[in-house]
C-alpha cells in the first residue's frame, strides 16, 4: 500500500557526469539520483522508511533527531501523505522555548508532534527505561523507529539500491550518518561491486555499526564494503569554505544541485580518491545522491 500511496520514482536514474578531473585517471563518474525518488521522501529516507511504515499499519509513529535532521522532515512527510500521526523526539531541551528553525517548522506544519529532550537524556534514548518514560509520555500505541531510520527493516530496504546497481557500476560510494543505507547497499550489491562509506561525522564508530546492522538483519555480513573516515570536515553538519566552494564549483560543472551536509562530503572523497589512485582505469564509480538542498 505504501508503496502505491507514494508512487516513487522506482529505480531511480543512473547517470553519467562527463568530468575531466575523474577522466584523466580513467574513472567515469556516475551519480544515482535517489534525491528524485519522491519529492517529499527523498532519496534513502524512501528507501529506509518504506518497510518501516508498512510495518507500522498506520499507528503513529515515534523517532528521533536533531534540530536539523533529515529523518524527522521525511517521517513527518510521509505522516502527513498517508495519513498517519508523527512525533519526533527531538535533541535539546533547550530548543523547546524557541522559535523553529525551518526545519523543525516544516515537521510541525506537516503535522508532527515534537517532544524536545535533554542531551543526556536523548544519548540513553534506546536504553529500556528512557524509552519506556517516553512511550508512557507520547503514546504507548506507537511505532519506534530509531534516530536516522537505521534498523532492520531500513537495512533490508536499502538492498534494493545495490540491486538496481548490479552489473552497471565497479564501485558504489555513499555518504553515511548511521551507516543503515551503506550496510543494505553493499548486501544488495553483485560479485564483483563494492561499496565505499564516507561518514561525515566523527568517531570512527561506523565500522562496527554497518556489521552489525546487517548481522541483525541477515543473521550474517553481507557484500563488500569499507569506510573512509577522512572527509568528515570536522562534524556533521560542519561546511568550511572549501568543501562550499567545490560543491558550488560541481553545480556549475554538471547542473546538479549538491546537497552540502552528505552529498558534498562524499563528492569530495570521491575526487581525492580518483587522485590517489583508489579507483582502477575503466572503473564506474556511482555516487548515491541522497538527498537535496
Amino acid at each position: 500500500m505504501t508503496h502505491r500511496a507514494l508512487a516513487p520514482r522506482l529505480p531511480s536514474p543512473l547517470e553519467e557526469a562527463r568530468d575531466e578531473r575523474f577522466e584523466r585517471h580513467g574513472v567515469r563518474l556516475l551519480l544515482k539520483r535517489d534525491d528524485l525518488i519522491h519529492p517529499d521522501l527523498v532519496g534513502n529516507k524512501w528507501r529506509k522508511l518504506v518497510l518501516n511504515l508498512e510495518a507500522a499499519d498506520g499507528r503513529p509513529v515515534l523517532t528521533f533527531g536533531g534540530a536539523y535532521s533529515n529523518h524527522l522532515r521525511a517521517t513527518a512527510a510521509a505522516g502527513r501523505l498517508l495519513g498517519f500521526p508523527t512525533i519526533g523526539v527531538v535533541r535539546g531541551d533547550e530548543l523547546a522555548g524557541r522559535p523553529l528553525n525551518p526545519s523543525l517548522a516544516q515537521c510541525a506544519a506537516d503535522g508532527m508532534r515534537l517532544h524536545f529532550v535533554d542531551r543526556s537524556a536523548y544519548r540513553r534514548k534506546s536504553a529500556p527505561d528512557v524509552l519506556s518514560g517516553l512511550l508512557d509520555l507520547l503514546g504507548r500505541d506507537a511505532y519506534v523507529v530509531p534516530e536516522g531510520g537505521s534498523n532492520c527493516l531500513a537495512v533490508r530496504g536499502c538492498t534494493a539500491l545495490g540491486e538496481e546497481l548490479r552489473g552497471l557500476a565497479d564501485v558504489v560510494a555513499v555518504a553515511c550518518g548511521t551507516g543503515g543505507t551503506l550496510a543494505g547497499l553493499a548486501a544488495g550489491l553483485g560479485p564483483g561491486q563494492r561499496a565505499v562509506g564516507v561518514p561525515v561525522l566523527k568517531g570512527g564508530f561506523l565500522g562496527e555499526a554497518v556489521g552489525e546492522l546487517q548481522r541483525a538483519a541477515f543473521g550474517e555480513t553481507r557484500g563488500a564494503w569499507t569506510l573512509d573516515d577522512r572527509f568528515h570536515f570536522g562534524g556533521y553538519a560542519r561546511v568550511p569554505a572549501e568543501l562550499d566552494a567545490f560543491a558550488r564549483d560541481f553545480e556549475e560543472r554538471h547542473g546538479v544541485e549538491v546537497e552540502r551536509v552528505y552529498v558534498a562530503k562524499l563528492l569530495y572523497a570521491l575526487l581525492e580518491l580518483t587522485r590517489e589512485g583508489a579507483f582502477a582505469s575503466g572503473a564506474r564509480v556511482a555516487a548515491v545522491v541522497t538527498g537535496r538542498p
